[in-house]
């Protein structure tokens, strides 16, 4: 990997999906403040595959919120191509994070008492131009499980479900947050593959929070996150595929 040393640099050609300027998170409690981001610059391409990697509280599920529309930086700008999403109502970034975002975390939240399909169609049935729940789980290598509910799913089944529900809205953006953190490596590398062809085949924008650091050669860029800020980034000129990962 090559070594750069702020967020904003490598692939601007294909078009960004987001660009921050100076994003700030705090949380008070009392007279007390956690700065969670400290003066963010970033730029993420579209169709780029990202892994962010850092300690715990390091600012990584912070910022993956704030570009997922689940939280508001406490001041900056953030942009989704020429959208500002600092400058949306609750109501209009509502309808961003559902029409452009899939999410995809380390618990998979399925519905027990809904079949695969049944969980995947949630999702389908309020998304604006989704594919066919069906083709989605196919997507996924699941296509001969749609009728099976979460309990008879082993946890990278119940994993990929929960990214074919994601994906099955097609949007613009997957965030995922330590996707493979409860898997072992076979099973794991499956569910990277999943993202990869999600990423390769829908053109998706892929950020991936990991703490396994292997995970990071599959990338585009690597953003390595320390005390709320983008220390470094680690541009991959060769990403390798997810069976090739030293897990």
């Amino acid at each position: 990997m090559t070594e750069r040393p702020a967020g904003q640099e490598s692939g601007q050609s294909r078009g960004l999906a987001f660009r921050g300027e100076e994003l700030r998170k705090i949380y008070r409690t009392g007279e007390t403040e956690v700065h969670a981001l400290r003066g963010v610059d970033l730029a993420i391409p579209a169709g780029e595959m990202l892994v962010l990697l850092g300690p715990s509280g390091s600012g990584k599920s912070t910022l993956l919120n704030i570009i997922g529309g689940l939280d508001r930086a406490t001041s900056g700008r953030l942009f989704y191509g020429d959208t500002d999403l600092t400058a949306l109502d609750d109501k209009a970034l509502t309808r961003f994070r559902r029409a452009e975002v899939g999410f995809i975390f380390q618990f998979y939240n399925l519905i027990p008492s809904l079949t695969a399909e049944e969980n995947v169609r949630l999702v389908t049935n309020i998304a604006d131009n989704p594919m066919d729940p069906a083709e989605a789980l196919a997507l996924v290598g699941l296509a001969e499980r749609r009728d099976h509910y979460p309990a008879q799913l082993s946890g990278g089944e119940q994993q990929r479900v929960a990214v074919a529900r994601a994906v099955a809205k097609q949007p613009g953006v997957l965030l995922c947050d330590e996707p493979t953190g409860a898997l072992d490596s076979k099973t794991g590398i499956r569910v990277l593959e999943t993202l990869a062809r999600a990423n390769r085949e829908l053109g998706a924008t892929v950020v991936i929070i990991t703490h396994n650091v292997g995970i990071a050669a599959m990338a585009d860029r690597v953003f390595h996150f320390l005390d709320g800020r983008i220390a470094r980034t680690e541009v991959n000129e060769h990403p390798i595929a997810p069976s090739e990962i030293s897990w």
